[in-house]
Formats: structure tokens, sequence, C-alpha cells
């Protein structure tokens, strides 16, 4: 059975070849990991991020800080309170940190969504300037990353940032 998948494979590869030399196909190639660190939007996203969710992550610092006091505190003045008093002290001090747990799990999993519905909007501007930059210089193909070789005179990914607004 795999023999007969080698065949058919080489068969196509080589039925490709010969058109590929008959019809002057034109290639280009794309680094998409390069346009996710360079592109301009990457950082804006980044930013946009980092101003949405920097007042829930402020409240989880004064969180932790509380936590700490409370612990000193209990610490401190732990040989001169009662047996009951101090077991409520260290219950309102384990409620908080299961608070402070919480709120950090739910920050986290809010900032992986919002991380993931920025890159898929970012993927999608990427997308449509390939797309322009291919149909504008009249490419017949154009493949992204995971190419085991491609030479610079096909790379179109300084094309595509420059659209992008990079360059």
């Amino acid at each position: 059975m795999s023999r007969i998948l080698k065949s058919l494979v080489l068969a196509s590869l080589m039925a490709f070849a010969l058109s590929v030399q008959a019809a002057e196909l034109k290639v280009g190639y794309v680094q998409v990991d390069k346009i996710l660190q360079e592109a301009p939007q990457t950082a804006e996203s980044g930013k946009k991020l980092e101003r949405e969710f920097n007042p829930r992550s402020q409240e989880l610092d004064r969180m932790a800080k509380q936590i700490k006091e409370l612990e000193a505190a209990l610490d401190k003045d732990g040989l001169t309170v009662s047996e009951a008093e101090r077991r409520n002290k260290e219950r309102d001090i384990q409620n908080i940190k299961i608070e402070f747990q919480r709120k950090q799990r739910e920050l986290r999993e809010d900032i992986n969504l919002r991380k993931n519905e920025e890159l898929g909007s970012l993927q999608d501007r990427i997308n449509k300037a390939v797309q322009s930059v291919s149909e504008a210089e009249g490419y017949d193909l154009v493949v992204y990353s995971g190419v085991a070789y491609a030479s610079k005179k096909i790379d179109i990914t300084d094309k595509v940032l420059k659209l992008l607004g990079k360059k």
C-alpha cells in the first residue's frame, strides 16, 4: 500500500514540475513568525491587553500585600491572642488566600482568551496583507512558515510588513 502511495506522490510531483516549467509559476514565501514579532499591530495589541487587565492585576498585587501583612501581624501577635482569636484570624487569612487564587486563575483565563482573540484578529490582517501583496505582484502561490527552505528572492515578508505599516 505504501509503495502505491509513494508512486502516486512521485507522479504528482513530476506532473507538478512539468506544469511549472510550462507555466512559469511565480512563488512567494512569508515568514509569519517574523511578521508576528515585528508588525506594529503586535505591540499595539500587547499594550491594549495591558491597559485592559492592569486594574485587575493591581488588585491582585494589593491582595497579596494584604495577605503578607495579615500573616506578619498574626506571627507577631500570635503569642498574645487567645487560641480562638488566632484560629479566626488564620481562617480569615485562608479565605483571603482562596479568593486571591480564584481571582488570579480567572485573570489568567481572561488574559488567555483575549490574547487568542487579538491573535485571531492579527492573523486576519496578516492574511489580508499577504493576499494584497500576492495579487498586486502577480504571485501564483504563496506559502507560509514551515517550509524546509525558501530563497531570499521569493521571500515577500518585508513587503507584507510594509503593508502592515512596519517599514
